[in-house]
């Protein structure tokens, strides 16, 4: 099996039988919203000793060259094993190929590999709701999310399972997304006279996934599968993964994503008892994960790191290599030269642009500050994506550190105001939140004992000093739309006066702060976090 090293699939292979190709499904697309499952023609080639292998991934966020390796280890192994691909969802967003072309080039990959079944993630709603149902439609590949319905109907948008046959067994894949969505990218769900057009059903998530498991199991299911983006954190709305086991029966295995974990198997027992295996693969096809059903029943799954795997499909590499060749002439322009590594992450691996000030945090903040003119800025962690290199720094570099359509904007705002977003973002310390704030012309104490947020100081552009916080004064404040009208900032903004609305790209803004502010070169400055925000035990 090549040097890919798969204990359990070798072993597959020596129980069995060896034919030439594996099942595939001949599944029909049925309309959206409709209660009935997608029906699948069964193979007339079957065999009971040959093991069903389900290769996924979860929060691939525009890491494309995983793409060719998911598909060349599928196609490694289905001569000895009935394989399918399946997404947990964040796929469309997240890198620069996503961003350079709203999601349509990941599209592209996704439809050369064929998936099987996909989910949605939170990020998928990122271009809003219809842009999303085109973009999914053209990658012709079962979509299933139980929770997602239309306000005004209450039916289901897509399908609540979709069948596979595989073999003489059929494996029901059950898709879920994270109601946190519903205020993460709250944007997405309404219309345009500011109405409500579709909901997550929060309260009824797990009872909703109940109710079509059960379904799939009427319907012959020997397997059921959840393809999660709930994550096994615990939320605001108490929706998780683990949770979602503990209230349910009839789960085999949770294929989970949401919270980039790297997670090669745990075991929760469910509402009986009975123990379920969940997983998740980490980001960016940091691993390939394989779940692997033997031919009595049993059991596995583990993570394969994506460079331990050789084989990859042609085709696929084909499609990913004409992508980069299109994206090729504008990334690479050159945009500056930087003598420090610009920093998100903690020596032990955390985000800390969710936890704490960065490097990173500092200069992002400072290019919506002072290219918007504003008085201060702000600008929520999980919007800075990854950090860079010390050295020549290319478009594709500074667009892959901020991905999203995100564009710049001035609010005004008092000072209370902002006291009470710093309060609501650093609540969830010491956890990583991605709404947590990185500043510019401001300091502030947070302590993660009670969450209090105390010392909140304003830079005065006149003196150079920093002067407490009026909290009846108005600021104009940066920061980007997604964190006024988005459900970024945990809505605290939502409603706030624009001064400017929503007139630049935030990756713009930084290669605009860098090239005409910075001259072309980020220097020692930048070095190190430059003490804006202080947090405490």
């Amino acid at each position: 099996m090549r040097k890919i090293g798969f204990t359990s699939l070798l072993l597959a292979t020596l129980l069995g039988a060896a034919l030439t190709t594996g099942c595939k499904s001949a599944s029909t697309v049925a309309g959206a919203g409709q209660d009935a499952a997608r029906k699948v023609k069964t193979s007339k080639v079957k065999s009971p000793n040959r093991s069903i292998v389900i290769l996924y991934d979860n929060d691939v966020h525009c890491g494309v060259d995983g793409y060719s390796k998911i598909a060349g280890l599928r196609d490694a192994i289905s001569d000895t094993a009935y394989v399918a691909v399946v997404s947990s969802g964040d796929y469309i967003q997240g890198g620069t190929v996503g961003a350079l072309s709203k999601g349509q080039y990941i599209i592209d990959i996704m439809k050369a590999v064929g998936y099987d079944a996909v989910t949605l993630g939170n990020h998928e709603f990122d271009y809003k709701i219809s842009y999303m149902f085109d973009l999914l439609g053209q990658m012709k590949t079962p979509v299933t999310c139980v929770n997602l319905v239309e306000t005004k109907t209450n039916k289901m948008v897509y399908e609540p399972y979709v069948m596979k046959q595989m073999g003489d067994k059929k494996v029901a894949f059950v898709g879920v997304v994270t109601p946190t969505t519903l205020m993460t990218e709250a944007f997405a769900f309404h219309d345009e006279d500011g109405n409500q057009a579709y909901d997550l059903m929060t309260s009824q998530v797990y009872s909703i996934v109940q109710q079509n498991v059960d379904k799939a199991r009427k319907d012959g299911a020997d397997y059921v599968v959840v393809l999660s983006h709930l994550g096994e954190a615990k939320t605001d709305v108490n929706v998780d993964s683990h949770g979602l086991v503990e209230n349910t029966t009839g789960i085999d295995v949770v294929l989970d994503g949401h919270t980039h974990s790297t997670i090669p198997c745990t075991v929760v027992n469910n509402k009986l008892g009975k123990p379920v295996l969940t997983t998740q693969t980490g980001t960016k096809f940091a691993n390939v994960g394989k779940l692997l059903i033997m031919p009595d029943g049993k059991m596995t799954t583990e993570l394969i790191p994506a460079q331990n795997i050789e084989k990859k499909s042609a085709s696929v590499q084909q499609t990913i290599d004409s992508i980069y060749a299109l994206s090729e002439a504008k990334t690479s322009r050159h945009i500056c030269d930087s003598d420090v590594p610009l920093n998100i992450l903690n020596e032990q691996g955390r985000q800390e642009v969710r936890i704490n000030e960065t490097n990173a945090g500092d200069i992002v903040a400072d290019a919506f500050r002072i290219v918007s003119g504003a008085d201060l800025a702000m600008t929520n962690g999980g919007g800075i994506r990854c950090g860079l290199k010390p050295g020549k720094l290319t478009y594709g570099d500074l667009v892959a550190m901020l991905p999203y359509d995100n564009y710049l904007c001035v609010v005004e705002i008092p000072g209370s105001k902002i006291v009470e977003v710093l309060k609501s973002v650093s609540k969830h310390l010491p956890a990583e939140y991605g709404q947590f704030a990185q500043v510019s012309g401001l300091k502030y104490t947070v302590k993660v004992s009670d969450h209090s947020v105390t010392d909140v100081v304003v830079l005065n552009p006149q003196t150079n000093e920093y002067e407490p916080i009026d909290l009846n004064k108005m600021y104009k404040v940066a920061t980007v739309d997604y964190c006024v009208t988005g459900g970024g900032f945990d809505d605290v903004l939502k409603g706030s006066k624009f001064v400017k609305e929503a007139y630049l790209i935030y990756s713009d803004a930084l290669i605009q702060y860098v090239t005409e502010n910075l001259k072309g070169h980020i220097g020692n400055e930048y070095a190190k976090p430059q003490g804006r925000i202080t947090v405490v035990q």
